[in-house]
């Protein structure tokens, strides 16, 4: 079950059963620790709520969430951000949730993303939203309104890859420069917002969105890039595949050229293909399992707004909404299929 954690590029090279892998090195990328160490923590802060539960069936359960992909809702930011799992989990959620607005044909704006994120994550921020909707729209009017298909596959690139496209960023924009991108420091997933370096390039990125560079040139100095990151990219195949089909390439160009791409997206593998990502009746009935299930679960009375609030959206078009706390909760999770039906989007 542990190894259900792991990303899916990371899985098919780890094995929780091969002598190769050291076991500290399982453990670092498996993230098992910080999952024993967050359902530890939950429990400490919730006691009294889980006491009656049993403590072999609150381990059985939180694992269950995270297998699951269903441990992310209404937890905290730097939660659902803290492992590729939980990122991809989260997309997946928010596609699960909201899918009807993709099947009413509805156009919304940043802000009314926005006011959904917040809905499953009460402090997801406004930058992370804005960074997705300038990918759909290639830095271009952000207010202007977005389908559903479009924004979800450019928030799934920003959101799971994060760390990475500020770092393409940065060689960008020494590209138009005419700079060295050798100079360009690579970002940790913990200190990237504090870099005056990643800062400026946020307040300035616009005042060259409309320029390019030369592909080969971008490419080369992508795949070094590849070679000493940490975190996640893409895989290299997919980024030399869109470069080569251009002779000059933007930065947001690039971005949505890889947003579109059908092997990034089962790389991530939180979403289906985009003609089979509207209808799928057997998880409606699923939704609305796991509705019930939360609005029964431990804890419940804290998150009566958050379940009605889910209802209510997922029932009629969205509109801006405040933030709603939630006390963090283990969720009880739908052990239901999560097969995809066949459909498209016009």
């Amino acid at each position: 079950m542990l190894i259900s954690t792991l990303s899916p590029e990371r899985t098919t090279t780890m094995n929780r059963f091969s002598s190769i892998v050291p076991d500290d090195e399982y453990l670092a990328d498996s993230n098992v620790l910080f999952y024993l160490s967050d359902t530890v923590t939950q429990l400490l802060e919730h006691k009294e709520e889980y006491s009656h539960f049993g403590v072999i069936r609150y381990f059985a359960e939180y694992f269950s969430s995270v297998k699951n992909s269903n441990h992310v809702l209404f937890r905290e930011y730097n939660y659902i951000r803290a492992t590729p799992h939980n990122r991809a989990s989260f997309i997946r959620v928010f596609w699960r949730c909201y899918r009807q607005i993709g099947k009413s044909g509805d156009l919304l704006s940043m802000l009314e993303y926005r006011s959904l994120l917040q809905l499953l994550c009460p402090d997801f921020p406004l930058e992370m939203v804005q960074n997705a909707a300038r990918i759909v729209l290639m830095d271009d009017a952000i207010d202007c309104m977005m389908s559903f298909s479009d924004f979800l596959f450019a928030l799934q690139l920003q959101f799971y890859y994060q760390e990475f496209l500020d770092s393409v960023l940065g060689i960008y924009q020494d590209l138009l420069a005419g700079k060295s991108p050798n100079t360009v420091i690579v970002p940790t997933s913990t200190s990237i917002e504090q870099s005056p370096l990643w800062l400026q390039r946020r307040t300035t990125r616009g005042s060259n969105s409309i320029d390019g560079v030369e592909p080969s040139t971008l490419a080369q100095c992508i795949d070094a890039l590849c070679d000493r990151f940490k975190c996640s990219h893409p895989p290299r195949s997919c980024m030399r595949q869109v470069l080569e089909q251009t002779n000059k390439v933007s930065y947001y160009s690039f971005l949505m050229s890889l947003a579109k791409h059908e092997a990034i997206n089962q790389t991530i593998g939180a979403l289906p293909s985009k003609a089979e990502l509207l209808i799928d009746p057997e998880m409606d009935q699923e939704l609305d399992k796991l509705i019930a299930q939360i609005s029964v679960s431990p804890g419940s009375n804290s998150s009566g707004s958050a379940v009605g609030g889910l209802k209510e959206m997922l029932q009629r078009k969205a509109s801006p909404r405040r933030n709603i706390h939630h006390r963090r909760k283990i969720e009880v999770e739908s052990d239901g299929s999560t097969e995809e039906t066949d459909s498209s989007e016009n």
